[in-house]
């Protein structure tokens, strides 16, 4: 069976995804095809409550940074650390999880990522020491790496003739549970007594209730990828896509996009508190840069796609970014507002890059290839920027020299973009 191909339902309807069913020939009405309604409705809700969860963990603990530098004696640089192990957890896990779900299933393997975020959360805050909560951090985010990288499998399994809303839906939910976290950790916080360690746990609740609706899919192996026969194309030999000049150009967009992504997270809200922008603000506005995901996460796909060349979307973003940095060394609170809403509009180029890389190889196994490549090596690429704006900040005592590495990332991100969106395929390259 391929990876695009969803095996047969009884009439009794199965947890299995389900493709047509051939005519009858006696002339009885067909069987039922296609799994039972209430399934579908419960996939969905699994979807949504997944997405929500894949990103709290980092954005709550960015609203916090500062109480939980204090309460475990953090230094700058390791706080950077900090800030620097989701993209390392994403490069490292994410790849990991096809072969789970060939194995186990991708239900089964969402629901084990959902168990994973519940108890890196709940863990963390009780951790008195650095390490430990470094270790409880990586735990949640492994969950957070495999269940990423399977959600769009399980749209394409469940839900064939809706991927584009399906795919919609959870990344609505996803930049939802982003915002939503950074704008009410800190309120949320206070209304626990003040104890950070209550205002990083309480997220567990919801990571807990993700893990529900996929416990009736655990033993529902069809959705694994890669089960059966391989088409003729998987087969092939691989393409060195290493000699293609466009997916090292996806690459580095990918990388230097998700490493002005993840010092956001991470930083941003420090930077505002430090200009003198009350913490439950500065969170505010953290919420509100992540929250321009989720308009935006549809618009841009769709006029990028209408393109034979995305060069001008990469300009528009990148120039929204270095006004936005500009912005935060000038008036960092004066016009901190529009400086979170040009950097939410920079922060966009995440679904320009996944789109991207669905128009920069013909076959199915060119975009899978390519996207494994992007994506990985991105995510490695990603890794020293969150550290390195730690360690400027300890050394020099201020948010300018960080501020000016993030806009001169910027550069480079402009750059490697254009490459990236010129008109061709990895296939005339390698």
């Amino acid at each position: 069976m391929r990876d695009d191909e969803t095996p047969p339902q009884t009439a009794t309807g199965t947890l299995n995804p389900a493709t047509p069913a051939a005519a009858r020939t006696d002339g009885g009405p067909a069987p039922r095809t296609g799994p039972a309604p209430w399934i579908l409705r419960l996939v969905a809700v699994g979807l949504v409550l997944t997405a929500l969860n894949l990103r709290p963990a980092i954005t709550s603990l960015g609203a916090l940074l500062e109480e939980v530098r204090d309460g475990l004696h953090m230094s700058g640089s390791v706080a950077g650390v900090l800030t620097s192990v989701p993209p390392l957890c994403f490069a490292v896990f994410g790849v990991m999880a096809p072969r789970l779900a060939r194995r186990f299933g991708a239900g089964a393997v969402v629901c084990a990522g959902m168990v994973a975020i519940t108890a890196g959360l709940v863990i963390r805050p009780l951790i008195g020491g650095t390490a430990g909560f470094l270790a409880a951090s990586a735990l949640a985010l492994m969950g957070i790496a495999v269940s990423n990288v399977l959600m769009p499998v399980i749209v394409k399994r469940w839900f064939p003739d809706r991927v584009g809303s399906m795919t919609g839906l959870y990344s609505m939910a996803l930049a939802l549970g982003t915002s939503l976290a950074a704008a009410v950790t800190v309120p949320l916080t206070d209304a626990l007594g003040g104890s950070w360690k209550a205002g990083l746990g309480i997220w567990a609740v919801l990571a807990a209730a993700a893990i529900l609706p996929w416990i009736p899919l655990v033993r529902d192996r069809a959705a694994a990828p890669g089960q059966g026969a391989a088409h003729p194309a998987q087969a092939a030999a691989p393409m060195r896509i290493t000699r293609s000049r466009t997916a090292w150009g996806l690459a580095c967009f990918f990388g230097l996009q998700a490493t002005a992504a993840y010092i956001t997270m991470g930083w941003m809200p420090q930077i505002f508190r430090d200009a003198g922008v009350s913490a439950g603000t500065a969170g505010v506005l953290l919420a509100v840069t992540m929250a321009m995901g989720v308009p935006l996460a549809f618009v841009i796909p769709r006029v990028a796609a209408r393109m034979r060349n995305q060069g001008p979307i990469v300009v528009v973003l990148a120039a929204c970014g270095l006004v936005g940095y500009a912005g935060l060394y000038l008036a960092p609170a004066g016009g901190a507002w529009a400086w979170a809403l040009l950097l939410g509009v920079s922060n966009c180029a995440f679904p320009l890059a996944l789109t991207m890389i669905g128009m920069r190889a013909r076959s199915g196994a060119g975009v899978v290839r390519l996207s494994a490549f992007a994506q990985s090596t991105g995510y490695l690429i990603s890794i020293p920027g969150p550290l390195l704006v730690g360690v400027l900040y300890q050394h020099s005592g201020g948010w300018g020299l960080p501020i000016a590495l993030m806009a001169a990332l910027m550069v480079p991100q402009m750059v490697a973009g254009v490459l990236a969106g010129r008109d061709r395929t990895i296939e005339d390259e390698c």
